[in-house]
């Protein structure tokens, strides 16, 4: 028999590259040929895919920023970069292409509708982004990450749970330390985007502590670049061990050793606090399209694992507050990870790999 082929397409943010990412793990240890089709912000994050995945960078473009001639010059891109993928699939015929979202996705997504090849999406958040909303009714279904995901009326759907990388994997229900009087570690996380809020006022919540918990704790903080100075600065002057970087190519030992997470509420950041099992602190990021960062909280805070802090509510007395409940509480700590633990789905790239099989054999 011929190796099947899978396109994958995703671009823009590590939450969409991470599930990609994992799935194409999956899909090679299950003998399948893997492509990845993104752009040169996803690019930065296939590092460490694995080798054998066969990446290219297409030709795709948003409305969203530029002035009026470079929105006057997006369609004709989009076009173009769906041209061109749609000679490379008669070339190099895909037996299932899915999307991940991201404006990335739309040259591969689009050249599968028009050559009718079979075709799915993955949205990771509780909410269709942009890309997905205008593919959800012309996919043959919608694998969700979060449930429950707003979709639209009689699209086909199944909660699959957002899938993880095997960095991530091996790390799930890492035995938990609780908060103690020896040296704990403090994970905080900005996501992509909208980082800024959190190194404004993380620094000095930690400062805030008694004096009790602050001496004891290490903190790893992922913060923009034109804020790593500051915040380095900050946490030095006040006799702080902070780390700080802008991005963590080691997250899931990181978060295997926290005895708290303080992060943004992305998809793929609440499936890896999730699968690994540890209480967080989520502030979900206010401009985020439709709220979705709201949604994907709500499985964790549910479950007693998670404090939620909305924006308009999030200052430095606020987060000082739950930082020192949780981590002057040890049973409570110790909780809330198992409790995390109940949100995670671990086989969410087995369930997602068993729906691309199913779609290549129906396609």
């Amino acid at each position: 028999m011929a190796q099947k082929m899978l396109l994958m397409a995703a671009g823009g943010t590590g939450g969409h590259m991470f599930p990609a990412q994992a799935l194409a793990e999956m899909m090679l240890a299950r003998g399948w040929r893997v492509k990845l089709s993104t752009d040169a912000r996803g690019a930065r994050y296939t590092a460490s895919f694995p080798s054998a995945v066969e990446i290219s960078q297409v030709s795709s473009a948003t409305f969203a920023r530029g002035g009026l001639l470079a929105k006057a010059l997006v369609g004709p891109k989009i076009a173009g970069g769906v041209l061109s993928m749609a000679m490379q699939m008669r070339r190099d015929r895909p037996d299932a292409v899915i999307g991940f979202g991201g404006y990335p996705s739309i040259p591969a997504l689009g050249a599968a509708t028009l050559l009718k090849l079979p075709r799915m999406i993955h949205e990771q958040n509780g909410v269709l982004g942009r890309v997905n909303q205008v593919f959800a009714t012309r996919v043959a279904g919608v694998a969700c990450g979060t449930w429950p995901t707003t979709l639209p009326d009689g699209v086909p759907h199944e909660h699959v749970g957002n899938p993880v990388r095997s960095a991530v994997k091996e790390r799930a229900g890492a035995g938990y330390i609780p908060p103690g009087d020896y040296p704990m570690s403090l994970l905080v996380m900005g996501g992509s985007q909208g980082a800024r809020i959190l190194s404004d006022v993380v620094p000095a919540a930690v400062a805030a502590l008694p004096e009790g918990i602050r001496r004891h704790l290490r903190v790893s903080h992922q913060a923009r670049e034109e804020d790593l100075a500051r915040v380095s600065a900050f946490y030095a002057e006040h006799g702080i061990n902070g780390d700080v970087q802008t991005f963590f190519t080691d997250v899931p030992a990181r978060m295997s050793e926290a005895q708290l997470v303080i992060s943004r509420s992305g998809a793929s950041s609440v499936a890896d606090i999730s699968i690994i099992g540890r209480p967080s602190i989520l502030i979900p990021f206010a401009a985020a399209a439709g709220d979705h960062q709201t949604a994907n909280a709500r499985g964790l805070v549910d479950a007693n694992a998670a404090v939620m802090i909305p924006e308009s509510a999030l200052d430095i007395p606020v987060l000082a507050e739950h930082m020192g409940a949780i981590l002057s509480n040890p049973q409570a700590a110790a909780q809330m990870a198992t409790a995390a633990l109940s949100a995670g789905v671990p086989d969410a790239a087995e369930r997602l790999a068993a729906l691309v099989e199913q779609l290549a054999e129906e396609g």
